[in-house]
């Protein structure tokens, strides 16, 4: 499952850091959920294309949120470049 990486590898969790990373052009992939409110990611989806950065939709934010390790949900969650 390509989930796995996220739950190994080195990265930020929650929509600001996500954009702070995106910025910085430190982004391998991007982990969005799709019950997340649209205000919140599509400005996220806007800077992964921009910056031509693989996205993967998740089913829900608790799924996503389990996976990063917290216990509560995250709309968003990026793979840090190594």
């Amino acid at each position: 499952m390509a989930l796995e990486e996220l739950k190994s590898g080195a990265r930020v969790i929650g929509t600001r850091q996500v954009k702070k990373a995106l910025n910085k052009g430190i982004v391998k992939k991007v982990y969005i959920a799709s019950d997340a409110e649209p205000h919140i990611i599509e400005p996220i989806k806007q800077l992964c294309q921009q910056n031509q950065v693989e996205i993967e939709v998740v089913d829900k934010m608790v799924t996503l949120g389990d996976i990063c390790g917290i216990e509560v949900g995250s709309a968003t969650a990026a793979l840090l470049n190594e």
